[in-house]
């Protein structure tokens, strides 16, 4: 099997959980229609806090289900939306990928990586103790987040459950994702 979306989700509010939904329609150099967090500049309250003219490089967030599989084998209950995500996967190791992959979903979407999804305080907030379940170390030593990737949309279209993704790697050397 490759790479699928298993979950499309979406709010309006700026809630920390997004409701499971049919489909989602990405719009180019905007983010999910009807999302609080789509639009040209940022729309994270704390990043409007500090600068509401910045772009916005957090339009769609990603999340590996196999995270999911993850935190519930240590006992936390999580579903699909539930971190915030817009987009759920399987097959694909979000985290691996380089700053700038684009992600072809289904017939028409693309996104592109911008970076990684720091996690804050509100999972904590969500599940007591999950923030350091969602945070690991690698071989050397370096902090490794895991809770999901953010990008922002290339090319719009619809995007539901079963749509299978392909990924593109950008020219050139990779830079590893830093947070955004």
């Amino acid at each position: 099997m490759g790479a699928i979306v298993t979950a499309v989700s979406s709010s309006a509010s700026h809630s920390f959980g997004k409701r499971n939904q049919l489909s989602i329609r990405l719009l180019a150099g905007l983010g999910v229609a009807g999302d609080a967090h789509a639009g040209e500049t940022v729309k994270h309250r704390s990043r409007v806090a500090k600068d509401p003219t910045q772009p916005n490089l957090r339009q769609v967030h990603l999340i590996h289900g196999e995270l999911h599989d993850e935190l519930n084998a240590a006992g936390f209950n999580v579903g699909a939306g539930e971190m915030g995500e817009n987009i759920t996967t399987r097959g694909i190791d979000l985290l691996g990928l380089p700053e700038g992959a684009r992600l072809h979903i289904g017939d028409a979407a693309t996104i592109e990586v911008t970076g990684l999804r720091n996690p804050c305080v509100q999972i904590d907030r969500f599940r007591k103790g999950m923030m350091k379940a969602v945070l690991g170390r690698d071989a050397q030593g370096n902090l490794v987040r895991k809770s999901g990737v953010m990008g922002i949309v290339l090319a719009g279209g619809d995007v539901s459950p079963g749509d299978a993704i392909r990924v593109e790697l950008p020219d050139g050397p990779h830079r590893p994702l830093a947070c955004v």
